[in-house]
């Protein structure tokens, strides 16, 4: 074993239209786009991976596997903002008590509490004062 280890440099995310998705996501960031190359658009490199958005033909069917969660010191105004850009709430999951949402090609992330947050024994969250 040489010791060596990769690290992840981008996030891309397949998208039947980036534009959108790019804008979306690069308003919640406040990472602008930077570059077109391509069927890809890629936004501003904030704190860690960069972030691209990748032209493909099929849209986002099922569960995702790989979600993303966002940090937020306010979820619960994150969450109005969120949908004021077009992005959606998903109440399937309220039982588990975190904010899950949906941006506008039905691509699955949380947001959650900066800091620390509590967990119970089955998991679930309760940071959300509206108490899902």
């Amino acid at each position: 074993m040489s010791g060596r280890h990769v690290s992840v440099k981008d996030l891309v995310v397949d998208c039947v239209d980036p534009e959108r998705l790019a804008a979306f996501w690069g308003d919640l960031l406040g990472r602008p786009v930077v570059a077109r190359i391509g069927p890809y658009l890629w936004l501003a490199r904030g704190e860690g991976p960069g972030l691209g958005f990748q032209r493909t033909e099929q849209p986002t069917a099922g569960k995702n596997r790989v979600h993303f969660d966002v940090a937020s010191a306010d979820p619960e105004a994150e969450w109005a903002r969120i949908e004021a850009l077009g992005g959606r709430v998903l109440e399937d999951y309220a039982e588990g008590g975190f904010l899950v949402m949906a941006d506008p090609e039905g691509n699955e992330f949380c947001v959650v509490p900066e800091g620390p947050f509590e967990l119970d024994d089955d998991g679930r969250a309760s940071y959300l004062r509206g108490g899902r």
